[in-house]
């Protein structure tokens, strides 16, 4: 429904430049070459027209809804145009959006309600928190109609908050990372959002003084203290310098220094247009920001069990593994390990949690259990796994069994785990009586490092009819073999964005993600993700459970 009212705008604003450009256009001289690049028209403002004399109630929403998309623009002017009374002050933009798919108005009971039925994609709350729905999720929105003493339709009553389809919030809004610390804080955690791209790098920084969302907030730390705030309320970008500045100067100087700068510089530095960043506590610059661990995984070569052996793939071609034992007469499945690989494990059978054997030590049992899942290890040494009636289990070798407790996983079996790299967070795929979901949590620890609880997680992949598997790909994105639509296959899930569908594999096995997804098939096959296709890597034959550190 709101197409009509968006695409004149988009033609006025384009007809400002083609006139413009002709106005520019030599008359007279010899015809040359010119080497100038088009560029996407990415800059072009979009444009929205006020109410016309005579619209009709639907005709006022649909021009209200088009106002609203483009009301970065204007700052929502021409969006108010449409209300009427008190609603034309109150109403508030950025209250939230409700992403959707294309809206068309249902028949209204009277002139005086209009009813809109509207498949909702996503939700973004006003703090930029993203939530994907599920499939066919759908809301009703009514809006009130009154007319004024010209006679004129106008909206009385409307939710607070944009209702945006998904091109246009693609347009005006972008993804963001907010970084905060683990609590050892050597380890830089991100919180995806996504804010309005107008005003971008002010929405970043005002949000991380604010802290972490609840689901996060108990398993990490920040270096900003309390009652910090940034004045003037804008950062600005001077020739690709943000210029964040932080009061009161006392508490941001008796700060950890360091770890807040760290914070700021990883927040903003990925921002277009941003190549450097600057903290000054009132006037006083600061400077030396912490190096610490974060983003995706290092490179590292995918391994895979063959032949009753752990190998990996070096320079295309399969090589046993430096110092691990052939692996004779332990049924291995699903081969696990830490990023320097001082920590391995898998499983031996469906029951069966053991270390691999290597040249230094045999295996040892770390645990048993009926159907356990495939393990996954964290940067502190912990393998997790999981079974059919006790749940999350994380085990090592120097130490017991530890049951890690969820409330919300009560009544629910657990199917996959995958502990991302900072040890914070977890990705889970369970299933109960409502389906199977894919959430992602925080992780609460002792002071050793052992895993206590999982905090309340937040639901990633909403629109995945059914899940099996999951892997961090990177920090911010897991691959999931799952359904949404047709047969099975690989599907890329930010933890807070929308789901994406690679191109089905036949025979498809296992998953393993990094920087780079392989997966194995059921015939041995090993595939790796290029592009949009998955190549076969030819060297390889009676390849099982691929995998990368993690």
């Amino acid at each position: 429904m709101t197409r009509t009212r968006l695409h004149r705008g988009l033609v006025m604003a384009l007809g400002v430049v083609l006139l413009g450009a002709c106005s520019a256009i030599p008359t007279s001289g010899s015809v040359e070459q010119g080497d100038t690049e088009v560029s996407e028209p990415s800059d072009i403002d979009v444009l929205a027209e006020g109410p016309q004399s005579g619209d009709t109630p639907a005709e006022i929403v649909d021009g209200f809804l088009a106002a609203g998309a483009a009301g970065f623009t204007d700052n929502f002017v021409t969006a108010r145009e449409y209300l009427a009374g008190e609603t034309k002050a109150s109403w508030n933009p950025s209250a939230g959006v409700v992403v959707s798919g294309p809206v068309e108005p249902a028949p209204a009971s009277t002139q005086t309600e209009i009813t809109i039925d509207v498949p909702v994609l996503a939700r973004v709350d006003q703090d930029g928190v993203y939530a994907e729905a599920p499939l066919d999720g759908r809301e009703s929105v009514t809006f009130g109609m009154v007319q004024d003493d010209a006679g004129e339709w106008r909206i009385a009553t409307t939710p607070d908050g944009l209702i945006l389809q998904q091109e246009d919030f693609s347009r005006s809004y972008r993804s963001a990372a907010l970084y905060f610390l683990s609590p050892d804080e050597t380890f830089l955690v991100p919180e995806e959002r996504w804010f309005p791209e107008k005003n971008l790098s002010t929405s970043i920084v005002r949000e991380l003084l604010d802290g972490p969302s609840a689901w996060l907030q108990d398993a990490v730390v920040t270096a900003v203290p309390d009652g910090v705030e940034l004045t003037p309320a804008a950062v600005p970008v001077d020739d690709g310098v943000a210029e964040v500045r932080l009061e009161p100067a006392l508490a941001v100087t008796r700060a950890d220094r360091d770890l807040l700068l760290a914070q700021i510089d990883a927040s903003l530095r990925p921002v277009a247009g941003i190549g450097s960043v600057q903290v000054f506590a009132d006037d006083v610059p600061l400077e030396g920001a912490a190096e610490l661990e974060g983003g995706s995984a290092p490179p590292s070569n995918v391994e895979f069990v063959q032949d009753g052996r752990i190998v990996a793939l070096v320079d295309g071609e399969p090589e046993p593994v430096p110092g691990i034992e052939p692996l004779d007469g332990l049924d291995p499945r699903s081969p696990a390990s830490n990023e320097d690989g001082s920590v391995r494990v898998m499983l031996s059978g469906p029951a069966t949690l053991t270390t691999v054997p290597t040249a230094e030590a045999p295996a040892q049992t770390l645990l048993t259990g009926p159907a356990l899942v495939a393990p996954s290890v964290d940067r502190f040494g912990w393998a997790w796994t999981a079974q059919p009636g006790t749940g999350l289990l994380a085990a090592r070798v120097d130490a017991e069994p530890v049951r890690v407790t969820a409330d919300w996983l009560e009544g629910r079996s657990v199917r996959a785990v995958r502990v991302a790299r900072d040890g914070v967070r977890i990705a889970v795929v369970s299933t109960g009586a409502d389906g199977v979901q894919l959430d992602v949590a925080a992780i609460t620890r002792d002071e050793s490092g052992a895993p206590q609880r999982l905090g309340e997680p937040v639901r990633a992949g909403a629109s995945l009819a059914d899940a099996t598997s999951v892997v961090w790909s990177e920090e911010l994105l897991l691959g999931v073999v799952g359904t949404s639509v047709g047969e099975a296959a690989v599907h890329l899930v930010p933890v807070a964005g929308p789901t994406r569908p690679l191109p089905e594999v036949a025979g498809l096995a296992d998953l393993a993600g990094s920087s780079v997804i392989y997966v194995s098939t059921t015939d041995g096959g090993l595939r790796r993700l290029v592009g949009s296709t998955w190549a076969q890597v030819s060297a390889v034959a009676g390849a099982s459970y691929p995998t990368f550190p993690g």
